[in-house]
């Protein structure tokens, strides 16, 4: 929610944003891949999620993955995707980085597609 409301600060018609949400972190890579072959136009799209660490390595197998997925697509597709997947190592951790103590995860990502996406209507 807050990395819609920065869209909407900063002038993004709401009907111009969509939310997608995806079953888990993994997925992520592969939802984007199909909103990008869909028929509609994307300027850029903010990726939000938080992975915990936990008693395995599977957060480390999750989180390279998802990291290298979204960043193939970036390039694959020309199209600005920015990074708000949080890696904590608790739940207290992730919520601080969300929005809590530590800044909003959302509001960043928001604010750096809308950079992004400046910067390359400059060239």
């Amino acid at each position: 929610e807050e990395a819609k409301e920065e869209l909407l600060q900063h002038g993004v018609d709401e009907k111009n944003i969509d939310v997608f949400r995806v079953p888990g972190s993994f997925e992520i890579p592969f939802i984007i891949k199909n909103i990008l072959d869909s028929n509609r136009k994307y300027h850029g799209i903010i990726a939000l999620a938080a992975i915990i660490r936990g008693e395995t390595p599977h957060f480390d197998f999750v989180a390279g993955e998802v990291t290298r997925g979204i960043g193939r697509l970036v390039l694959e597709y020309g199209i600005p995707v920015t990074f708000g997947i949080i890696t904590a190592n608790t739940m207290d951790e992730a919520i601080d980085r969300a929005g809590g103590k530590v800044g909003n995860r959302g509001r960043e990502a928001a604010r750096t597609l809308l950079e992004t996406l400046g910067i390359v209507e400059e060239l």
